[in-house]
């Protein structure tokens, strides 16, 4: 056996307990770390070539494992800001310069351009602003910082709406001269209610709706944009009907008939085409009623932003409407123990992680977000503890060898003598 084999054996296992020892220090000292993973090393023998009849001694090569597929304890918060995935994936991030990285330690928070940043690192996302987004399946491309800046103040026009109500079925039939789609002054009609759309920039309008009847069954809907109504009463408006319609009632149900239209629409003066159902009106031998919902919210400023299981980034705005704006995407990969381990709490794909592929939270083998919470790290302080002990002596125990070794090799110079 050679003495400096024993000593060079001596010195690996000292040098394996010595990360041993780092990588316990470093769980302890970020067991309250938002995400933090832990680290293990991993030992395995280093077998020297040897003769028959001798024995060379190897040694231990230790390699260092990341638990990034062990799931930390939920740590729940009263911030919408804190993010935690309940499940597989990683949030998407990008550093200053744009580049992407994977994280769980959800903890961010707006910066001054509205920016959400965790660590230095800014969360991403797919935009509402083309439609409904979609994921790109194995890449990064498509996908944005979530920001709320440029979203501060929101009107929402009007594009749909519906009216119900009942139309009295015993009510005297109209002449056609006096109806209210010739726009005349001895227009008279049956009965009037109105109704608020908004414009693209959030201004009211105020739309009248008269409903006559013209025979038997049949009614007819005309509506009028009240700014063109005439000074202190109604007939003549200085502009037609902006829509007219006719209403066919079944005399068996009072409903409407199959054939009947059940909706009308007509176009918002610089805003959107108003889409109005009138599917649930009936005619019976009651009183008039009608209630009307139309869509639309006049400008506003964001109360709260919101974030769903689902991944969609909401804002919430002061007159109660809401806007979806993002959508969080997860990313995982086919080995994430095998991920690239960075500062900050983030990982970069490695040649033994897998490729990388993108899906939305609660879709497929992705896990869910939760917000208003966060990932605790995986760190067992008790197991760190005894690990520490453990790798001590052994470090001793290595130590013992060395200076085993020495003293023989002492031994050995001093034969001459």
């Amino acid at each position: 056996m050679s003495l400096y084999g024993m000593m060079k054996t001596g010195v690996s296992g000292m040098q394996a307990q010595s990360n041993r020892l780092g990588t316990v220090a470093d769980n302890i000292a970020n067991s309250n770390t938002t995400g933090y993973k832990r680290a293990t090393v991993q030992f395995s023998s280093l077998v020297l070539p040897r003769e028959q009849g001798s024995y060379s001694s190897g040694g231990v090569k230790t390699t260092v494992l990341n638990a990034i597929s062990e799931e930390g304890v939920l740590q729940y918060t009263q911030s919408a800001g804190d993010l935690a995935i309940s499940g597989d994936g990683f949030f998407v991030v990008q550093d200053a310069s744009g580049s992407p990285f994977l994280m769980r330690a959800g903890s961010f928070v707006p910066d001054g351009s509205g920016r959400l940043v965790s660590n230095g690192f800014y969360l991403t996302g797919y935009s509402y602003a083309n439609g409904t987004p979609s994921a790109v399946a194995n890449g990064f491309n498509g996908l944005e910082v979530i920001s709320t800046a440029g979203f501060g103040i929101s009107a929402t026009p009007s594009t749909e709406g519906t009216m119900y109500g009942n139309l009295p079925s015993g009510a005297d039939v109209v002449p056609a001269a006096d109806l209210p789609s010739t726009n005349s002054a001895t227009a008279t009609p049956t009965k009037k209610t109105s109704f608020v759309v908004r414009d693209n920039l959030g201004n009211e309008m105020l739309m009248d709706v008269y409903f006559t009847k013209t025979a038997n069954n049949q009614w007819e809907v005309a509506v009028y944009n009240q700014a063109d109504a005439a000074p202190g009463t109604s007939f003549p408006y200085a502009a037609g009907p902006v829509t007219v319609e006719t209403l066919e009632f079944d005399p068996t149900n009072g409903k409407l008939a199959a054939t009947s239209t059940n909706a009308f629409s007509f176009a918002v003066p610089g805003g959107q085409t108003v889409n109005i159902d009138l599917s649930d009106f009936s005619q019976l031998a009651t009183g008039f009623s009608a209630t009307a919902s139309v869509n639309g919210n006049a400008p506003s400023e964001i109360e709260e932003v919101k974030i769903s299981q689902d991944g969609v980034v909401s804002a919430q705005y002061g007159n109660g409407s809401v806007k979806a704006l993002y959508k969080i995407p997860l990313a995982n990969v086919q080995s994430p123990d095998q991920l690239t381990v960075l500062p900050g709490n983030v990982y970069a794909q490695s040649a033994d992680s897998g490729a990388i592929r993108m899906g939305f939270p609660n879709e497929s083998s992705f896990g869910a977000v939760i917000s208003g919470a966060l990932e605790g790290s995986n760190v067992d302080i008790a197991e760190e503890l005894t690990d520490m002990i453990e790798a001590q002596r052994n470090y001793t125990a290595n130590s013992k060898v060395f200076q085993t070794g020495s003293d023989l090799l002492d031994v050995l110079v001093n034969l001459k003598r």
